[in-house]
């Protein structure tokens, strides 16, 4: 496939295209090479090859689960591989956190099939990251933009109604804007740390009210005995997974219904991603009671999980949001991501962030309807992002500008 000829100087050469259905078909060395786009950064830990083996080792993805991993693999006319993508071949739109159900069910109304679909991202995990891996070299822009064109390729050659690449960075995002991809954006609340010594200048930073406000809440969070235990490594022992596990069950069966990890998934995660997993554990008497996972890499903390067995007054914002801040200034980490959703999370110090996504759609018909539907979302998002921009708890004079990235 020659998706280069309008820039000879720069392309790569004849590039290949082909699907394989588990990532250990591709070394691991290559393809954390490709996943790094930024040296000056470590490797986004989604984005690993040990991360997204452990989704499949587990069976928490796979046709069973609707997620049937479909990588895109582009080779050079020496069968070298140049780019990859994680990709899936969806029969559902869960664990994707940003919803499209709404344009399956008007299409499938009007006669249509819109499973099954590719989605490239990673599963149940809405960070960004990069979703055309092409390493750092001189060529990435134009290897981006040869994945973007077997995206496409792979759309018509396989008659699936659409692909969707979720939570992209810029990079990403630019070289999937060429008037055939939709652009989507939402929202999220992310932490930005600036400089700060300790928590404590962070403080200072915020109005008075707000200030005093979650010193209290801090004290009352553990208030009734309750300590807190950051494991990682080698102190990530079966017995804190299983704790751990019984919260993610909770909360998952209450939000989604049927969790998406299993048990398997989280000792996988903490043998082979051990040194990137951060598990903040509150403990009672004795026992575990509460807990939040966060991965941590490239400059930043992610949050993922939580769940409880124990109630107590704002455990769960002490536990997910003010642990991975304090985590984050003690090692000079820029940004926490809080996960999907929660304007609660304002209050705590975190700050609207715009995410991105790129949609392709090959039924004219649904094609324009979500053209248009976009269209109107988008000035909605940027609204909403102005309006909570002016509600953060930072001191107005201090000037606070929000990294757009």
């Amino acid at each position: 496939m020659d998706d280069c000829d309008q820039e000879p100087s720069t392309t790569p050469g004849e590039l290949t295209l082909r699907v394989v259905e588990s990532v250990s078909d591709v070394e691991p060395a290559l393809w954390d090479g490709l996943a790094l786009v930024d040296p000056a950064h470590s490797l986004n830990p989604f984005l690993s090859h040990a991360f997204l083996e452990c989704l499949e080792a587990s069976k928490s993805v796979g046709r069973k689960a609707g997620w049937l991993p479909q990588h895109l693999i582009l080779s050079d006319e020496t069968g070298r591989t140049v780019a990859v993508a994680p990709g899936y071949l969806k029969s559902h739109s869960q664990g994707e956190y940003v919803f499209d159900q709404g344009w399956a069910d008007a299409f499938e109304r009007a006669g249509g099939r819109y499973y099954p679909k590719l989605q490239l991202s990673v599963p149940f995990t809405p960070v960004t990251g990069p979703r055309l891996l092409v390493g750092a070299g001189s060529d990435a822009e134009v290897l981006r933009h040869a994945l973007g064109q077997a995206v496409k390729g792979y759309v018509k050659a396989t008659g699936v109604s659409s692909a969707h690449a979720t939570f992209l960075t810029q990079p990403d995002l630019a070289a999937l804007s060429d008037g055939e991809f939709l652009h989507r954006t939402d929202q999220q609340f992310h932490f930005i740390n600036r400089g700060y010594a300790d928590y404590e200048a962070f403080l200072e930073t915020l109005a008075s009210r707000k200030r005093k406000g979650l010193r209290k809440e801090r004290r009352d969070a553990l208030a009734n005995g309750i300590t807190i235990e950051r494991l990682t490594g080698a102190t990530l022992t079966e017995a804190a997974w299983d704790a751990f596990f019984g919260f993610y069950m909770d909360t998952g069966s209450r939000k989604w219904g049927r969790p998406y990890l299993n048990r398997a998934f989280f000792s996988l995660l903490g043998e082979r991603l051990g040194d990137k997993v951060l598990l903040v554990m509150a403990k009672r008497e004795g026992r575990y009671i509460a807990g939040a996972l966060n991965l941590v890499g490239s400059g930043r903390v992610y949050g993922r999980y939580w769940g409880c067995v124990e109630d107590h007054p704002f455990l769960h914002f002490e536990v997910c949001y003010h642990q991975a801040i304090d985590y984050a200034i003690e090692n000079g980490l820029e940004v926490v991501e809080a996960g999907a959703q929660g304007e609660h999370k304002l209050a705590r110090g975190y700050e609207p962030v715009t995410t991105h996504s790129a949609h392709y759609i090959q039924h004219p018909g649904l094609r324009h309807a979500v053209e248009d539907y976009l269209e109107r979302e988008r000035r909605d998002v940027e609204r909403m992002h102005d309006i909570l921009s002016d509600h953060t708890p930072f001191r107005k004079s201090d000037g606070m500008e929000l990294d757009p990235s």
